[in-house]
């Protein structure tokens, strides 16, 4: 038996580890293709720069899969598993003391923050990283006492970043740019699947209804609080002295230099993610001897998925910081010294559509949707709206660098919008966007699209701290309005559907209640082609169809079965030859 569950077991892997290959090969080839046309028609390249690019490529999808599938058979249960004994804490403050320290050392192993603290000079690295952490920790206490207690996730989005904007209006434009950038980035594929899955798990003992909207909304909050704890280290430090280190390019000039390149990184980031994933397998090591929640047998499968987790990151890391960075730089910097610099604001358009799809966070959410919605929000139109939110980031970032308009007219009106769209759409939805906007600044966002700015800038000769920075808060902004708006369409069909739906019942009420009125059906002339009843159900055929909309989708509910009924006669008197 235990050979068989083996066998079956190493065929799912094998299956679900090709379709991961197939997701991260889709979503990496799209921007690697704009950057190859891109490095041949408009900014030419070096050889070994365009190399270690594709290289890098290659294990960047290696790496995707790995992680994506790492994040599924083991952060996932291990999240979901954690929130679960979580509920059943009594006490608030024994569940907030244990949160805060959950957030804070799930953040500290965050990659992301790291890539960003390195390209950071107004703020220590070590510093930022331990600001962001006790930021996420705070606010996620905050978002799990608001499900404990059930407070309406608008209002505490609205009362956290009412607050932000407040302290932001008296801090230095540098910090305001990192302290935006640093939420966005604190929430990246570590962080994201655990919390978001911890939140499945708080609310899985609940039988409300708003059970299923409460499990969103946690990656939101928690990119919600590091903004306000960097605002807060902003008023002890301003950052005057700070200078940006500029990128520096490889000169390689043959494969195998591009090869060795990267072999002699991988130590470093061996290193780097072992580091981040130490502190959470050793949590969950001490949550399994107190709880003793996952079976003996469910064990090494865990084992395998973290394994998976950590050299998929450790391959995706490298690719994306030795292949992606030089090339987002020399793009935005070759882009910025010429006569079409104007060509900026396209390009991001384009690259920002493309990008999003490779980031692995945004991967784990958009599955979880779909499942947790039964399919009605589908992964497709998710991604959709996702991709149309970024591109508009991007676009908006390159207009920011040839402008130097301050990021904070853009940002105040953004969330602005942002935060009065959740009294007008469905909830799932509100949190949904939230959480979107948690995942989307993933390591894509931080190794390729932050020096695409940074490079633009320094190609027109602006400010790197003021007008650069920003990118990554711009991604985390504008899918929370996509997304809401995705809402509002939703909903309208929704509105739409139930007034068709009464207009059935109104309508198949009225033609049973004639027909009751009409002489037995046994009365008529047995040479009548048609009895009665099979008029009555081709009339009620016809008036459905004449609530078809225009995709030719009929909205409405047949508890009853009586269309299934009506349709059923109609399509046997069809066959038989009798028209009505």
């Amino acid at each position: 038996m235990t050979i068989v569950y083996k066998s079956v077991y190493n065929l799912l892997m094998n299956l679900k580890l090709k379709e991961k290959l197939v997701e991260s090969f889709n979503a990496v080839l799209p921007i690697t293709v704009i950057v190859l046309i891109l490095s041949i028609v408009v900014t030419p390249m070096d050889v070994g720069t365009i190399g270690v690019f594709l290289f890098c490529a290659l294990f960047l999808i290696l790496g995707m899969s790995l992680f994506s599938l790492g994040a599924d058979i083991a952060m996932m249960p291990m999240g979901e598993g954690i929130g679960i004994h979580l509920s059943k804490v009594k006490k608030p403050f024994a569940l907030g003391l244990l949160v805060f320290i959950i957030g804070f050392i799930i953040t500290v192993a965050e990659p992301d923050l790291q890539v960003l603290a390195d390209q950071t000079p107004a703020i220590p690295a070590f510093t930022l990283i331990a600001i962001v952490a006790a930021g996420v920790g705070i606010s996620l206490v905050v978002a799990v006492l608001r499900m404990r207690f059930q407070i309406p996730f608008s209002y505490t989005l609205v009362a956290m970043y009412g607050l932000i904007f407040i302290l932001s209006a008296f801090v230095s434009p540098k910090f305001l740019a990192v302290s935006f950038d640093g939420g966005g980035v604190s929430t990246g594929p570590i962080t994201a699947p655990f919390i978001f899955a911890m939140g499945l798990g708080l609310v899985a003992l609940r039988s409300d209804k708003q059970a299923s909207e409460d499990s969103f909304g946690l990656v939101a909050l928690c990119s919600a609080g590091p903004i306000l704890a960097v605002l807060l280290l902003g008023f002890a430090d301003n950052g005057a002295d700070a200078a940006y280190l500029p990128v520096v390019i490889p000169q390689l000039h043959n494969t195998r230099e591009i090869a060795l390149d990267y072999l002699f990184a991988l130590p470093a980031f061996i290193e780097e993610v072992t580091v981040a994933i130490l502190p959470i397998a050793g949590s969950f090591l001490l949550f399994q001897l107190l709880t003793h929640r996952f079976r003996r047998r469910e064990l090494p499968r865990i084992l395998v998925g973290f394994i998976y987790t950590l050299v998929g990151l450790i391959l995706f890391l490298a690719g994306v910081k030795e292949g992606f960075v030089s090339v987002g730089y020399l793009l935005g910097y070759n882009l910025a010294t010429t006569s079409n610099s104007w060509m900026l604001i396209p390009l991001g358009l384009v690259i920002g559509y493309f990008v999003v799809g490779a980031e692995p966070a945004v991967q784990v959410l958009i599955r979880k949707v779909e499942e947790l919605s039964g399919g009605s929000i589908t992964q497709a139109s998710l991604k959709r709206g996702l991709s149309l939110g970024v591109a508009v980031a991007v676009a908006i970032s390159m207009i920011r660098v040839l402008s130097g308009i301050s990021m904070y007219w853009i940002i105040l009106p953004g969330y602005a919008i942002a935060l009065v769209l959740p009294f007008f759409v469905p909830k799932i939805f509100v949190g949904i966007a939230y959480d979107a906007g948690g995942v989307a600044p993933g390591p894509m966002t931080a190794c390729f699209l932050l020096p695409l700015a940074i490079g633009a800038c320094e190609g027109v000769g602006g400010n790197v701290m003021m007008d650069a920075f920003g990118a990554v808060s711009m991604v985390a902004l504008t899918p929370l309005i996509a997304i809401q708006i995705m809402g509002l369409v939703y909903g309208h069909k929704l509105k739409q559907s139930e007034l068709m739906d009464e207009a059935l019942e109104t309508k198949a009420e009225e033609t049973l209640i004639l027909l009751a009125k009409q002489e037995p059906i046994a009365q008529q002339p047995s040479n009548e082609p048609l009895s009665r009843l099979r008029q009555a159900a081709a009339a009620l055929y016809e008036e459905l169809h004449s609530i078809i909309d225009d995709d030719g989708l009929v909205f409405f509910d047949d508890e009853t079965g009586l269309v299934s009924e009506i349709l059923d006669q109609r399509s046997s008197a069809e066959e038989g030859g009798i028209t009505p």
